[in-house]
């Protein structure tokens, strides 16, 4: 998505550790407009008539997911990482390392609210090493519902991640996916 990579290379930064900071619009200061267009795009990709349900992991992932979730008309659910005294019955979790927090992380996701009747679209703003996405396709499965798919904003192709995820047969599809960065050049895979 031209538009997307256009504002990592103009907007983002590359710091150091291979941190590619992109929240001045993507997930601290958001651009709505921008998350719409995301939306939009996955729609081309993903048949949007058959999925049930917007899937992300808390936090940065929620914005673009409520914003997918609202173009499409579809529930939107975060997994949460801690449980809090309103979660009431079963949940369905999965460990997880975080790249962002270098540590385990547990994610949760209410036995009430997703089921097998449910088509999952996983909706996520960023991916580096692919655990989070890993986790919630576990989530998924544990539930007993299909995986449509995975819609990322930007992927760091150099990471690996995406291409786990793709080598075991997930219909992964990310709008931006870096094979390289280092300050003053980001380098995009290309993609059709």
């Amino acid at each position: 998505m031209q538009e997307l990579k256009d504002r990592i290379v103009k907007e983002g930064k590359v710091l150091p550790g291979n941190i590619i900071k992109v929240d001045g619009f993507l997930n601290h200061r958001v651009d709505t407009v921008l998350l719409d267009h995301i939306a939009e795009e996955f729609g081309r990709h993903f048949n949007m008539d058959d999925v049930t349900v917007i899937l992300t992991a808390e936090a940065s992932g929620i914005a673009l997911a409520a914003v997918t979730a609202q173009h499409f008309h579809k529930p939107m659910i975060f997994a949460k990482k801690a449980k809090s005294d309103n979660i009431e019955g079963g949940l369905y979790q999965s460990d997880i390392f975080s790249y962002t927090y270098k540590k385990k992380v547990t994610l949760l996701v209410s036995k009430e609210w997703l089921t097998s009747d449910d088509r999952v679209l996983i909706v996520d703003d960023f991916m580096a090493n692919g655990e989070a996405m890993r986790g919630l396709c576990d989530i998924v499965e544990k539930a007993g519902a299909q995986l449509a798919g995975i819609g990322c904003a930007v992927e760091k192709g150099f990471q690996g991640g995406g291409d786990r995820l793709r080598a075991a047969g997930v219909n992964l599809r990310s709008l931006a996916i870096i094979d390289s960065a280092e300050p003053g050049k980001i380098v995009f895979r290309e993609t059709t």
